[in-house]
């Protein structure tokens, strides 16, 4: 006979509990299965194999019905959310608990925190989608309609999930996406056949998700520009291939610079050579914007007459520059209003199917995380924790590939058969 979590009372004698939990998806091919195991063997728990049926075709799905056994309530409740982390879900399932909200801004102690996994909440019986999902969120239940919301949105007498009773989640296991994690190691990237395979991948994912309605979001941080990949994405952008463009203060500030000036933080970006006085390019290029009222007036102006912002602009792409602390200036452009800025990003992200961040650990997670793991986050960078810094994060859609981030961008644009003007 199986026993239920709820039916034990923390505090009293550890008695085993016996759960079953399922999963569906490319269970083998992208390591759940795996990942699953060795999370109830790091519990000290205990597991048995009720049914596994695998796939004959490579596009067949596995389904897992798996049984563990944990020797106590704060064990199995640990167990729990390591396997609803990976996607798995409780077979016999409980209603929901709720909790009321008392303080605006805040959740009741033990609220249930999201995952980019596609969830469904038990309520009355009945299984009820999530609106808007993304990570670190809470669920916000009002009558049938459940949806992520975040800490500071939640106001005094909301409902809320608490726990992990009664809520079902959905793997992002595609096979696809394991194929393509194989060859982004650290050595991905070593060989211009390995780069242009990588690429076509992307560029591939990037047609499809186009075709489909749905958007293409870039997120580059500076290096774009230090790297001497700004004319590539300037074309790209300019062709109007992309659908919004996140970053920070920075990038725009070195954009603004190499197009003025032809450096980037002083560094002539035609022969590599620092300038005389070129540490002082950045801070001149900011009083330009700022004297002229912003980056569109400066194009309207004819101020600014090349880069990526410039691009933007004229291919009317909406961008986001957030700010941070350490911003010179800042920009006019700049949304120095933390709260403000991730709600503009969240509002550009939303329909996106593909996200390519480009040497920008920082946007590049915080993008990542506010997207559902059915969009895929392809992180582009030459330090290999830079990308995988979502996957570790728990983003199950991120895709990483350690190259060059200039590179990368020259092969982008021949394989979207962009061409990228003459100097």
């Amino acid at each position: 006979m199986t026993s239920r979590a709820g039916a034990a009372t923390l505090g009293r004698v550890s008695k085993p509990i016996v759960s079953t939990f399922q999963a569906r998806g490319h269970l083998i091919d992208s390591g759940l299965l795996s990942d699953a195991l060795e999370a109830v063997q790091a519990q000290k728990a205990s597991y048995r194999v009720l049914r596994l049926d695998i796939g004959t075709q490579r596009s067949d799905e596995s389904y897992l019905e798996l049984e563990v056994t944990a020797p106590g309530a704060k064990v199995f409740e640990r167990l729990r959310a390591d396997l609803m982390s990976l996607g798995l879900s409780e077979l016999d399932a409980q209603d929901a608990v709720l909790g009321t909200v008392d303080l605006d801004g805040t959740a009741p102690d033990g609220f249930y925190s999201t995952t980019d996994l596609a969830t469904e909440v038990r309520l009355a019986g009945e299984w009820l989608p999530v609106d808007g999902q993304r990570m670190d969120a809470t669920l916000a239940v009002d009558g049938k309609a459940v949806r992520c919301t975040l800490l500071r949105d939640l106001r005094q007498g909301q409902r809320v999930v608490l726990g992990h009773a009664g809520i079902r989640v959905t793997p992002h296991t595609t096979r696809k996406l394991q194929e393509a994690k194989a060859g982004a190691g650290p050595g991905g990237a070593s060989s211009g056949r390995r780069l242009a395979a990588q690429v076509a991948e992307v560029v591939a994912v990037w047609r499809r998700v186009r075709s489909e309605g749905r958007k293409v979001i870039l997120v580059p941080g500076p290096v774009v520009v230090h790297a001497g990949g700004a004319p590539a994405l300037a074309a790209i952008l300019r062709a109007g291939l992309a659908d919004g463009l996140l970053s920070g203060n920075a990038l725009a500030v070195h954009d603004v610079e190499a197009a003025l000036y032809g450096t980037s933080l002083g560094i002539d970006l035609a022969t590599g050579a620092a300038v005389v006085h070129g540490h002082m390019h950045h801070m001149r290029a900011i009083n330009v914007i700022r004297r002229a009222g912003g980056l569109a007036n400066a194009v309207h102006r004819r101020i600014l007459k090349g880069g990526i912002v410039h691009a933007c602009l004229q291919a009317k792409v909406p961008f986001c520059l957030a700010g941070s602390i350490r911003d010179d200036g800042p920009l006019p452009d700049t949304l120095t209003d933390l709260i403000a800025a991730q709600a503009e990003y969240a509002r550009l992200l939303e329909g996106a199917g593909l996200v390519l961040v480009l040497g920008s650990m920082l946007h590049g997670a915080g993008a990542g995380n506010m997207v559902p793991a059915d969009v895929l986050t392809v992180c582009v960078d030459i330090q290999p924790a830079a990308v995988h810094r979502l996957g570790d994060r728990g983003a199950a859609q991120s895709l990483g590939i350690v190259t060059d981030v200039g590179a990368f961008l020259a092969v982008l644009q021949g394989q979207l058969e962009v061409a990228v003007p003459e100097a």
